[in-house]
This record gives structure tokens, sequence and C-alpha cells, in this order.
């Protein structure tokens, strides 16, 4: 019996995850992304600033990404957050490819083996330290920070950036670093 109620959550798993990945697959029509992108500055902490709310970041705060580089070139993201409900903190570890030139910031990442969905780098400043990321169907998005905020005048930009792309912004939620 045990084993049955196992396969039926690992079903349910992958049913919500084939979901989630195929709506964060590829980015909004007239998305484009950062050019002359620097893969090396790129790598190390970011804080999640904000987000589009979707399940695999259910009542998370603290949510953080730590970038690094693989043997094979890819680049390896850990994902962490707290969720408040359960409280504990989860992790999630990944694999980041290019979707296309290694200059531009199309990227796409993996949690799940051979499927992949699209991170977009949207808008990054010149020192590496504030970044808006988007997905397809704009049902993803976040605004990520080196710190555990991001300037007032940077937020503004981004957010006016992403209803520029039909973005609900709204519907952000907006993490809480404590």
């Amino acid at each position: 019996m045990k084993k049955k109620i196992q396969a039926l959550g690992s079903l349910t798993l992958l049913s919500v995850t084939l979901f989630a990945i195929n709506s964060c697959s590829s980015a909004p029509k007239g998305l484009q992304v950062v050019q002359n992108f620097n893969k090396e500055k790129y790598l190390g902490s970011w804080y999640e600033i904000a987000r589009l709310d979707f399940v695999f970041e259910k009542n998370l705060n603290n949510t953080t990404a730590e970038y690094s580089q693989n043997k094979d070139g890819s680049i390896k993201v850990i994902n962490r957050g707290y969720n408040f409900l359960k409280n504990k903190y989860v992790t999630a570890t990944g694999k980041v490819k290019f979707a296309g030139d290694t200059n531009n910031g199309k990227l796409k990442v993996s949690f799940f083996g051979p499927f992949y969905s699209g991170y977009n780098i949207v808008a990054l400043d010149s020192d590496y330290k504030y970044a808006l990321i988007a997905g397809q169907n704009l049902k993803c998005l976040w605004l990520l920070s080196r710190e555990k905020s991001m300037p007032q005048n940077i937020k503004e930009a981004y957010l006016k950036t992403a209803k520029q792309l039909g973005y609900d912004v709204s519907q952000l939620i907006w993490v809480q670093h404590d």
C-alpha cells in the first residue's frame, strides 16, 4: 500500500512538474534578452526579491539561487527557500545551459533530467548586481539582487519593463529575507 501511495505521489509530482515546465519553456513575444552576457560575472549568489508565484516556490521566503560552473561548461544552480508553513528549508539543484549564442542572456534550466524551461535575462545592470528574469506565457518572472533588497529606482525600471512585456506585476510575491 505504501509503495502505491508513493508511486501516486511521484506521478502527481511529475504531472505538476511537466505542467510547470511547459508553462515556462520559452519567452513572451517581443522579449529581448541582454546582449554581451558574461557568464562568469553572473555566477555566485542571488536573492529573490520578487516573483510570480508558482507551485515550486509556493509558501517560500528567504529564497536564493547559487550559480557555479560545472566541468562540462554548463552552470549548476542551487535554489533554496524557507517554507514558512512547514517550517523547513527546501532545496532544488539544477543545470543551466545556453539556449543559443553564449553572449546572450537566453538560457534554459532543468531540475528534472531532460526537461528544460526558459530562463531569459531581460535586464541586468553593468555590475551584475540586479537582474530581471522572464519565462513563457507571462507566468514566470523574477527580480533578483546580490543583496537582500533592491534600490527603488531599479525595482521601478524592472517593473516597467515587465509591464511593457505584458506581465501583471500586481501579482508579484515580494519575498521576505529575515
